[in-house]
């Protein structure tokens, strides 16, 4: 007995000792874990490498007395392949690399997993990628154990929607005024992924109420590399507008054949590879005109943040930064101050100042919601004067922002459908172009 109770105190003892020497370290461990094979990956790598070396540059992150540099350690998921690959790539980041924070994660079938692994070891995750509300559901409803997670990118899946359902919107005005239609018909064109489920449903329950005509839905794999079948049924119901949902490579397959086809309709929605600069190459040209919700343009200033990032992770990546960059304002915007805040890298004195927190990033203002019963969802806040993201359009080899817009709605500044006739850039973001109908649509519709 006295034995047992001796060795059940020694284990307590070096536990104490082991957790203590975790938040006296010299320096801070930061675990970045994605598709490194893949853009998505590299993009949460980059934006990761970027706030670090500015942060180290300036002397790192000051915590109690001490000023500590930022490591990275980077981690490949594998989770287009494995759930539990990925899995097992956060514990690794945990157990065997001592990360006090990770983040990442892409599909949200993974980042679930990933979320679980992170929980049973009290590790602070911001999740950069997946966009299932279920995430944050989890943290309102079981707040002990999953307190820990926040989402850093992009905000879930129904403000993505509603973000579509907006700029739906503002196209079909431009279609009315070009076009004199009165009446739009959308197929819709949705990969087959968790997050996108919801979005069928609501897109299936919400168009008809805005007196649109869905002529059909077609649900691709996000790998997909031939849509000509899809495109070419999609084409036989004549639809005003495509709203595509694709967050994987299918997005470039898209692109190409809608250019190789010459459909006769706007493509326009969640096409992820459309909102970086290599799509015109990938698409061998033929990506032009194609519309999609992203962040960043090199154009666009969304306030006095946006262009310096921009400009810096262009000059270094050669690149725009996509929605898995934000790990970059992940550390800067959130993390970091928090810290120096807190004087601390213990996860219990941090997520009081994190989930309180608002802060200035190049994408505008973020932070956390609570839910309808005041219970904190580790959430992003969504609309005007917080993060309302963008939609780009590529237009003549170039990708140009041409959403949003705003207009004052007392008590509060509301999406305008169109930009305003004067001084657009002060009630919007600095850089917007208008948005463009394909010549090969205006000249099918001034046949009929």
């Amino acid at each position: 007995m006295k034995r047992t109770m001796a060795l059940g105190l020694g284990l307590l003892i070096l536990f104490i000792l082991q957790w203590g020497a975790a938040w006296a370290a010299d320096e801070i461990r930061i675990g970045v874990v994605g598709p490194m094979r893949f853009n998505y990956g590299q993009e949460q790598w980059n934006g990761a490498e970027l706030a670090a070396d500015e942060i180290n540059a300036a002397g790192g992150v000051k915590v109690g007395e001490k000023k500590l540099p930022i490591k990275l350690i980077k981690a490949d998921s594998n989770e287009f392949f494995s759930i539990a690959a990925a899995a097992n790539a956060m514990e690794q980041l945990i157990l065997k690399d001592k990360c006090h924070f990770v983040m990442g994660g892409l599909s949200s079938e993974a980042t679930l997993a990933m979320q679980d692994v992170a929980m049973d070891h009290k590790t602070i995750f911001y999740s950069c990628g997946p966009a299932a509300p279920e995430l944050c559901k989890r943290v309102a409803e079981n707040y002990s154990r999953y307190k820990y997670y926040f989402r850093g990118a992009p905000y879930n899946s129904i403000y993505l929607q509603k973000g579509v359902i907006h700029q739906l919107r503002s196209v079909m005005v431009a279609m009315k005024k070009q076009m004199s239609l009165d009446n739009f018909k959308v197929a819709l064109l949705i990969e087959k992924a968790l997050w996108a489920d919801a979005m069928v449903k609501e897109y299936e329950s919400v168009l008809p109420k805005m007196g649109i005509e869905i002529v059909g839905t077609w649900r691709t794999q996000p790998t997909a590399k031939d849509l000509s079948a899809e495109l070419k049924a999609i084409e036989a119901t004549h639809p005003h507008i495509i709203l595509a949902v694709i967050n994987g490579p299918a997005g470039i397959t898209l692109g190409r054949q809608y250019g190789e086809l010459k459909i006769p309709a706007v493509v326009m929605g969640i096409i992820s590879q459309a909102g970086t600069l290599k799509y015109a190459e990938a698409t061998q040209g033929m990506g032009d005109y194609v519309m999609t919700s992203t962040l960043f343009t090199l154009d666009l200033e969304i306030n006095d943040l946006t262009k310096p990032f921009v400009d810096g992770y262009y000059q270094r990546y050669k690149e725009v930064p996509q929605y898995t960059a934000m790990t970059y304002a992940i550390i800067q915007s959130n993390l970091k101050p928090s810290i120096e805040k807190a004087g601390s890298l213990d996860p219990e004195v941090l997520i009081p100042l994190l989930e309180t927190a608002v802060g200035k990033f190049p994408g505008g203002i973020t932070a956390f919601q609570r839910d309808e019963l005041g219970r904190p969802l580790h959430d992003l806040v969504w609309g005007p004067n917080y993060s309302t993201g963008i939609a780009a359009q590529w237009q003549e080899g170039k990708l140009v922002p041409v959403w949003p817009y705003f207009k004052w709605m007392s008590p509060y500044w509301e999406f305008s459908v169109e930009p305003p006739k004067e001084q657009a850039h002060a009630l919007s973001y600095k850089g917007l172009v208008p948005f463009k109908i394909a010549p090969w649509v205006l000249e099918a519709y001034k046949k009929k």
